[in-house]
């Protein structure tokens, strides 16, 4: 998780051009930008085109449209602002960070270096910049540019916190644990630096105290409860929780601040290690790799997590399909799925031995609506399994997974791979993919090869809130790596 701080840079040509009329208007909207205020300031900007096309009113509405993430419209005002005023340092700056959240990251950087070769060691320029590097997985630019910020302010803790994300994602794991540390050491309750930290620390081999990371920044991020409008469906679910909720005498609000059930760590296994040879013999014959296991969990860890998942105020992200997600930065990490994680690489060493845990999440569906579309996950193994009882199943021959047997082509980046779906259902077609169904059933895990296509079985469960189908996910190992 990057901190992807927004500069908005001011222009060395503030009233160079100012159309009568329209300075009153253009020193409002400045006050207002500098105040955080973005609605405001681009309503004060409004005004002064409206007396008069200038420099400024461009830049200053670009500006509060930056502010407010409408990236392409702020692109068209600084790309009018140009037209006026061709070389100004920071409507090209501007531009960058427009750029750069549109996802045209080549372009945003071709603007960051034209920044630099006149103002070098820019210090928010250096960070924007290191930024997209990161994004184009430029890991070694990216590293020179933050620790360049850093030289120039060594207390910067999004500096901190995104070089220490940048040395994660090349497994410098120590580094990036110092640079955390750091971090927090100076702002306790940074969030995003206690969330990487977690990540850090399960991809090191340290699952249990990645977790309780993960639980901070959850209290931390989600301290407030859940805000905005809620599309029908979630409304829907929860209102059921929150009728669960009371009837279990629990005086929880659901879309207040986050409660998450203990989910404590047992005394005794979690998953059943009696799966662990025939699993692992299946998982080595299997091409494509995939295997099914039955009785995943212990009958106590089974009725822990189902406790976990239907009390805790966790499903916070809406999807437009129907179904809720819960991730570690929104509670999705209690003690007892750290135990579950590091089973699964301790009952199936031949599986997840060489691969650590590098995220996992859980799904909640409404089940008459569907569920994910087809894509591959960015990992080595994939394992996703469903705690929902049969009884609450309609359609006992599906409600599970559909895997096909072809892998997505290296190539394709994580955008692709996991979000282009006509994409993908293409290359399945003429790549002559046969599905794979597997039923859903209580307790059943899927664990196969993270590059194979999948998608949502189609979804028939029965009404109540205990009947909602939930699946869990954990990714391990990175997508190039095999074995």
């Amino acid at each position: 998780m990057s901190d992807k701080r927004v500069f908005v840079a001011q222009s060395d040509n503030f009233y160079r051009g100012v159309v009568a009329g329209s300075a009153g208007y253009i020193a409002a909207g400045q006050r207002l930008l500098d105040q955080g205020s973005g609605e405001q300031a681009r309503a004060a900007f409004e005004q002064a085109l409206a007396s008069g096309a200038d420099f400024m009113a461009f830049h200053g509405r670009g500006s509060a449209l930056l502010m407010l993430g409408r990236y392409a419209e702020a692109l068209a005002d600084f790309d009018a602002a140009l037209g006026l005023e061709p070389g100004d340092i920071a409507t090209i700056a501007n531009r960058s960070s427009a750029l750069q959240g549109m996802g045209r990251f080549a372009e945003a950087l071709e603007g960051y270096n034209r920044v630099l070769a006149q103002r070098p060691g820019l210090a928010q320029i250096l960070y924007n910049r290191s930024n997209v590097l990161q994004d184009m997985n430029a890991l070694d630019d990216a590293l020179t540019g933050y620790s360049q910020v850093l030289a120039q302010n060594p207390a910067d803790v999004a500096a901190l916190n995104n070089r220490g994300n940048t040395l994660m994602k090349m497994r410098r794991y120590r580094d990036a644990l110092a640079d955390f540390d750091t971090a927090l050491d100076l702002q306790p309750d940074f969030a995003s630096a206690l969330y990487n930290r977690g990540r850090t620390l399960c991809e090191s081999g340290e699952i249990a105290k990645g977790f309780e990371d993960f639980g901070q920044a959850a209290r931390i991020l989600e301290r407030h409860g859940a805000a905005g409008h809620a599309p029908p469906y979630k409304a829907r679910h929860d209102a059921e929780q929150q009728m669960w909720l009371a009837a279990a005498g629990l005086q929880v609000p659901v879309t207040g601040p986050l409660h998450v059930e203990a989910g404590v760590r047992l005394a005794g296994p979690a998953i059943n290690p009696a799966n662990g040879p025939a699993v692992e013999r299946a998982w080595q014959r299997s091409d494509p790799q995939l295997v099914v296991i039955d009785d995943l969990l212990t009958q106590e860890a089974l009725a822990a997590l189902r406790r976990f998942c239907w009390e805790s105020t966790i499903w916070r992200k809406s999807y437009s399909r129907g179904y809720l997600g819960a991730f570690p930065e929104s509670g999705f990490a209690c003690p007892l799925l750290a135990q579950i994680a590091e089973e699964f690489r301790t009952v199936f060493p031949a599986i997840f031995g060489a691969h650590p845990l590098v995220y996992l999440w859980g799904f909640k569906y409404d089940g008459q609506l569907d569920g994910i579309e087809v894509h591959a996950d960015q990992a080595a193994v994939n394992v996703n399994f469903w705690i929902t009882p049969d009884e609450a199943n309609l359609d006992p021959e599906h409600g599970g997974l559909v895997v096909w047997d072809k892998a997505a082509p290296l190539d394709w980046d994580f955008r692709k791979f996991n979000a282009d779906i006509p994409a993908a259902r293409d290359f399945l077609r003429h790549s002559g993919a046969k599905p794979v169904t597997i039923p859903h059933r209580a307790n059943r895990a899927v664990i196969f090869d993270s590059d194979l296509f999948h998608e949502t079985d189609r979804i028939r469960f029965r009404e109540g809130y205990e009947n909602r189908r939930i699946n869990c996910t954990l990714l391990y190992g990175f997508r190039s790596a095999t074995g």
